[in-house]
């Protein structure tokens, strides 16, 4: 059984919007290519890095869109290797062309075509494709979140989590990255449970940490 790994991009107030450029989505929204002069050549290696083992995509088709147009022009680097030569699987309500070397359309119950890609794959890569990111967060469709967090915030555009995320308990598999620029990597699997809560006022929270105290003197 594969695991489905969400690549994402990200300012300090979790917007996702259009990371690479005005292009990407054309919505009336400002900062598209926040992410460009944020760029720098340590981070681009870990992100390099996060695309080993990927033997598959999984797109929304704005996303298999740009990428169709740009990437089968590229023949040098890592990346360019790789998105060219794995299969790209597209979510899309409509049955758009897939002129893209081995690209699929997928059926329009989402859980079952992941289902189908995660026995035959091992590691699917969800790169940009937001509202399909959306979808797999709502439904608790991935395995793996890779979340890059830019040091900016833009007070506008489409968040990561939105409504309709459900509360998901995450593990952090690595430490914290940081870039020269300031941007941090952060790599969790799902866990499992819910979130659950507690009371600071409790005695029990009191007495908690008391005991921690006396622990940390010896």
């Amino acid at each position: 059984m594969g695991l489905i790994h969400i690549e994402l991009f990200a300012t300090l107030d979790l917007v996702g919007q259009a990371p690479g450029g005005p292009d990407e989505d054309p919505a009336g929204f400002p900062f598209g290519g926040w992410q460009v002069p944020l760029l720098d050549e340590y981070t681009g290696t870990q992100i390099g890095t996060a695309y080993e083992d990927t033997d598959a995509l999984l797109l929304g088709r704005r996303t298999y869109d740009l990428f169709a147009a740009y990437w089968p022009r590229q023949k040098d680097g890592r990346i360019a290797e790789l998105f060219n030569s794995v299969p790209k699987y597209v979510a899309s309500r409509h049955t758009p062309d897939l002129p893209w070397k081995g690209s699929t359309l997928l059926g329009p119950d989402l859980a079952n075509a992941v289902h189908e890609i995660r026995e035959r794959h091992e590691h699917v890569k969800v790169v940009g494709s937001l509202d399909l990111v959306q979808s797999l967060l709502r439904e608790r469709l991935y395995d793996r979140l890779d979340l890059w967090l830019y040091p900016i915030t833009l007070g506008t555009g489409k968040k990561i989590f939105d409504h309709g995320t459900v509360p998901t308990n995450l593990t952090l598999l690595k430490p914290p990255v940081a870039g020269p620029t300031g941007t941090v990597f952060l790599r969790y699997k799902t866990a499992t449970g819910t979130p659950t809560t507690g009371d600071m006022n409790t005695p029990h929270h009191h007495n908690h940490h008391h005991n921690h105290d006396h622990d940390h003197d010896r």
